[in-house]
């Protein structure tokens, strides 16, 4: 269950740079408030993955979520470049991630 919490908080991850972007600065009160409300989730969902997976695979799983997960967003809405060695990259990444949930311990 907790690495399903801690998917979750990945997710929430993107969502956070997502609208850090689209708050134009803080600027965009709806975009503000969205940051702000993912961040807390994300933080809270993450904390509570932490107390029963590892810290360190937790907080890299989590941060490797938010990486591919803001990459493929900005891609698909930004108009970011989608080069060989990006997407090559973001695939090792992936790879990394799921070893890393692959040989936890718990």
């Amino acid at each position: 269950m907790n690495w399903i919490i801690l998917i979750i908080a990945g997710l929430f991850e993107v969502g956070f740079t997502t609208c850090l972007k689209l708050s134009n600065n803080f600027s965009n009160i709806k975009w503000s408030a969205a940051f702000f409300v993912c961040i807390a989730l994300s933080f809270l969902l993450l904390n509570k993955a932490t107390q029963t997976l590892p810290m360190g695979t937790a907080y890299a799983v989590w941060t490797g979520i938010g990486a591919v997960g803001t990459v493929i967003i900005g891609i698909a809405y930004f108009n970011e470049p989608a080069t060989f060695w990006r997407i090559f990259f973001i695939c090792t990444l992936i790879g990394s991630i799921a070893g890393l949930k692959f040989f936890a311990s718990h």
